[in-house]
């Protein structure tokens, strides 16, 4: 399929592949191949963290966690792009999209790497919140390497446009914010995992939030709980 021969591409020749980006090279081809790569690496892992519930859950998982990423690339996109215009970027959306793109590929992909680790503990270990936290400790591991991608494109785009440090900073805020909206985002739209011992739900009435929902699970692992 053309889609994972441009996801190859992405693998094993990224700096060409940035700079392609950078010159605005087959920019729809790389938007439209990333997005269903992507989707279908985290579809796969989304089927596999929900089958501790049910098969709706897996289905439920499948298309959620793909959209997970793509709704927080949405939200997050047009103040990237705003700021960047603002603050005298030439970087067209197309571009931006293709680079947030490449990251959530490589995040896809590489949760992907993980899956079969994942679906032994899966059915190895009974600690449901044992399972959560592992899988949140891969979802920010990935996460780092796919903001580290974008983050050298974007550098890239900057060695093109004239290096501002004022962009930079602007960029380092916004993937912080990128990805305190992805954290909340998936809150939003749990549950992933499916309690074993529940019934199934498609999405959790909304309390707390998800950083003290990890605080907790991490005072249950420590206590014994």
């Amino acid at each position: 399929m053309h889609s994972f021969t441009v996801l190859m591409s992405l693998l094993r020749e990224r700096a060409r592949f940035l700079e392609e980006i950078s010159q605005g090279i087959r920019l729809d081809d790389k938007v439209f191949s990333l997005l269903v790569s992507s989707s279908i690496f985290l579809a796969i892992y989304g089927a596999i963290i929900g089958s501790s519930n049910s098969w709706m859950q897996v289905i439920a998982s499948a298309v959620k966690l793909p959209a997970l990423y793509l709704v927080t690339s949405i939200i997050c996109l047009p103040t990237l792009y705003l700021f960047g215009v603002f603050l005298g970027s030439r970087c067209n959306l197309k571009q931006y999209l293709a680079l947030l793109l490449a990251s959530t590929s490589i995040i896809g992909v590489m949760l992907f790497a993980f899956a079969p680790i994942v679906l032994f503990f899966r059915l190895s270990i009974n600690s449901y919140d044992f399972f959560k936290l592992m899988n949140v400790v891969l979802f920010a591991i990935t996460g780092l390497m796919g903001i580290n991608l974008f983050y050298k494109g974007i550098m890239l785009l900057e060695q093109h446009d004239g290096k501002s440090n004022s962009r930079t900073y602007i960029l380092r805020g916004w993937l912080f914010l990128y990805g305190f909206v992805g954290s909340q985002m998936g809150w939003i739209l749990r549950p992933f995992f499916g309690d074993p011992d529940s019934k199934f739900q498609l999405f959790r009435q909304l309390e707390s939030n998800f950083y003290l929902h990890i605080w907790e699970i991490i005072y249950r692992a420590i206590a014994g709980h």
